[in-house]
């Protein structure tokens, strides 16, 4: 075909070709607005599914915490049913040790009246020493603490005689469970009563004066007006013996402290008891008991002054005790007692133990380990001792 007929078809052909590109147009159109409606569709289902999945884990978090929140409790009520089979279990124990029965403590006037007369034969009598012991306190060598266990006033200790490594902790000064640790690691490390043994009491104690000695619990309990001394065997768990304390018109021994009205001590001698009556209520009384029968076996008058005093113990037949004020302040031994007469009240050093946390509810030597268990404000403490020679000092 020659070119002149070509030019003779393409006004023929112009109407068509803009027909098929019109065509092509709208089919691109076409295509273009149901992708943009595919995409705007697209667009709503996934903020629709996001704003699920962010209700879907909203929900599964609120199942998570009523979940956590139920399980804690359970834990809850799991660790309050050990307790109570514990509790259970230890007076299943006691009651099947009450063989025989404890013995009698109530009062008796005519025996307590001849307790008294008997002490006060022996009161500032010249004391017969049992031991060489000849050592005082030069200094507080070493200070521990331990760790933060129950309330502001307590107890915890050792035996003072035999060779067992359990911790006994007495929390409170009115109380009839003490805790017992198998070792000083087991106290330090476990913060929860459940890890202890728990040994309840037949009577609850009063003060913090109370002492742990060849197998047996030497408490006080008080009585009316009266106060006794329970020796409780802590193998079968039961009152071997006790005895009404023969003193008169007892009064708190210890200024800053006003629940504690007898302390039981040991040392290198023996048991000890330090107290006060309203006959001299400036000064402290010291008594010699023996661990047997509770006997009185002397008494004496001391030169020690009852006010600001909060702790004392008996290192060598000596009364040392622990002076402060009633605002937290640095603590020290500032009264020596020596039953003896080998250490005079001027050739004492005055002790002082290293700042704390308040006031000392107890302070406990250990004739042993020649160091003090002392509970402050809460606070578990060990104070080991520089010892020198009482001719030396």
């Amino acid at each position: 075909m020659g070119p002149w007929r070509c030019l003779l078809l393409l006004p023929l052909l112009a109407p068509f070709l803009r027909a098929q590109q019109q065509q092509l147009m709208e089919y691109v159109e076409r295509r273009l607005t149901l992708l943009e409606e595919r995409i705007s569709q697209w667009h709503d289902q996934s903020s629709r599914y996001s704003t699920e999945l962010r209700d879907f884990k909203n929900q599964v978090l609120g199942m998570l915490e009523a979940a956590e929140k139920e399980r804690e409790a359970m834990r809850a009520e799991a660790e309050s049913a050990a307790v109570r089979v514990d509790r259970l279990e230890r007076e299943v124990d006691y009651l099947e040790t009450q063989n025989p029965a404890p013995p009698c403590v109530e009062v008796d006037e005519t025996l307590m009246d001849k307790q008294v007369a008997t002490a006060k034969q022996r009161k500032n009598e010249k004391y017969t020493k049992l031991t060489d012991c000849s050592d005082t306190i030069a200094s507080i060598r070493a200070m521990k603490i331990l760790k933060r266990f129950g309330s502001a006033s307590g107890l915890w200790t050792k035996d003072a005689a035999g060779s067992s490594e359990k911790i006994y902790v007495f929390d409170g000064t009115a109380n009839d469970t003490v805790y017992v640790f198998p070792r000083m690691r087991e106290f330090t490390l476990y913060s929860a009563t459940r890890k202890a043994a728990r040994i309840k009491l037949p009577y609850p104690w009063v003060g913090t004066g109370h002492l742990v000695y060849d197998g047996h619990l030497y408490y006080i309990r008080q009585q009316g007006l009266s106060f006794q001394v329970i020796k409780f065997n802590l193998a079968n768990k039961t009152v071997v013996d006790s005895s009404v304390f023969p003193a008169e018109e007892q009064i708190p021994v210890f200024g800053l402290s006003p629940s504690t009205y007898i302390e039981v001590s040991a040392d290198e001698e023996g048991l000890w008891a330090i107290y006060a009556t309203k006959e001299d209520e400036k000064n402290m009384c010291l008594a010699k008991l023996d661990p047997a029968s509770l006997d009185i076996e002397q008494m004496w008058d001391t030169p020690c002054p009852r006010e600001n005093a909060e702790g004392a113990f008996v290192v060598c037949g000596a009364l040392h005790v622990v002076y402060n004020t009633r605002l937290p302040s640095r603590a020290r031994v500032q009264c020596v007692f020596d039953v003896s007469g080998t250490l005079a009240p001027e050739d004492a050093s005055l002790v002082y133990f290293p700042k704390r946390y308040g006031s000392h509810a107890s302070l406990k030597y250990n004739p042993r380990e020649r160091q003090i268990y002392a509970w402050d404000d809460g606070y578990q403490i060990i104070y080991r001792m520089e010892m020198k020679k009482k001719l030396e000092v």
